[in-house]
């Protein structure tokens, strides 16, 4: 399992080289299984809001339509039932992705190996992929596992996985939404964290609002603060009237982004940019909580790592273009953080 994950990892690396190929932008976004997972989430939703009227869908409805999906994106489903309405919700998966300025792992995969730039000896079969992303190939070295009874340090353990998981995703997302301002899933993740007041009915109202205005949710929400900071006359606009409620909360959110996009802008040296960065988000994520908060110690801990990556990923940089660490943008640092 490690080894394919150091494959998928090479495989990543390659798109971020060769990003031209892929995408128009260097700030394209990498969809994992869990960022596709949610994003086909979202399609199915909208999907049934046309049909049915409600932006739900059901767990069981998008299992269903995730475990089609994949070996359909792969080229190996066979005799397989296709999900209702399935032909409009892949086209509003795709389309999502194409707003969010994404890609998955799958569209990455497919163009790497129809332009030949992966070594024979780094190459990928289709269903080796899907069991990579389905979580197949992860179960199967569980199961190969000696089973324990579970004891208190396992719990703990767990506990602590969960909270590091929950720190690491906190803190990429903040990054990933530096990086690409499209990204509504990261944007999605961290809205509301730390607490700003921006819970569901915020981000309901700011997705409603985007839509309206058919630009990101990231987008909209900036568009709305400079408005009422400018006191133009589009702050009389019904279309802003949802989210008058939620003034303080969007200002705090989009002025922090606006911090750390000055650092970008006004930092030349790329280890001391990303450095400043992960300090301000670290703590922006640990304010007012104790020292011996366990979320605040996995804040600690991922930022930390993603320091020392930042590190090497400038060293590797250096010895292959042999550039100075202002020759490598914090962006395309930062991107190659984000998997």
């Amino acid at each position: 399992m490690v080894a394919f994950q150091q494959k998928i990892l090479r495989l990543v690396k390659c798109f971020r080289r060769q990003w031209p190929l892929f995408s128009n932008s260097e700030r394209t976004t990498v969809c994992g299984a869990d960022c596709m997972l949610m994003a086909l989430q979202l399609s199915m939703a909208e999907v049934n809001k046309q049909y049915h009227g409600d932006f739900t869908v059901s767990l069981s409805d998008v299992l269903e339509t995730w475990n089609y999906l994949l070996p359909d994106k792969l080229g190996l489903h066979e005799n397989m039932k296709e999900p209702e309405n399935y032909a409009d919700v892949k086209k509003a998966y795709h389309a999502f992705l194409a707003r969010s300025n994404m890609l998955d792992l799958i569209d990455i995969y497919q163009k790497c190996s129809s332009l030949g730039l992966l070594a024979e000896d780094e190459s990928i079969s289709p269903v080796q992929l899907l069991e990579f992303i389905s979580g197949v190939m992860n179960a199967q070295e569980n199961n190969g596992s000696v089973l324990t009874t579970p004891t208190q340090n396992n719990r703990q353990g767990q506990k602590h996985m969960k909270v590091t998981i929950l720190a690491k995703k906190s803190v990429c997302s903040y990054l990933s939404l530096l990086v690409n301002s499209k990204d509504d899933l990261a944007l999605a993740h961290i809205l509301n964290v730390p607490d700003r007041e921006l819970g569901r009915e915020a981000f309901t109202n700011l997705k409603h609002a985007s839509q309206e205005r058919k630009m990101s949710i990231f987008l909209m929400a900036t568009s709305f603060i400079r408005t009422i900071e400018l006191g133009g006359r589009d702050s009389a606009s019904s279309l802003y009237d949802p989210l008058r409620a939620h003034v303080k909360g969007l200002s705090n959110f989009v002025n922090f982004i606006d911090k750390l996009q000055e650092i970008v802008g006004e930092v030349l040296n790329t280890r001391i940019a990303g450095g400043r960065i992960l300090s301000t988000v670290k703590m922006n994520l640990i304010k007012g909580r104790s020292n011996g908060d366990p979320f605040c110690q996995a804040v600690e801990e991922v930022v930390q790592d993603l320091d020392l990556k930042i590190k090497n990923i400038i060293d590797s940089q250096q010895e292959t273009s042999t550039a100075s660490t202002t020759g490598v943008s914090p962006a395309r640092v930062m991107g190659f953080l984000l998997f």
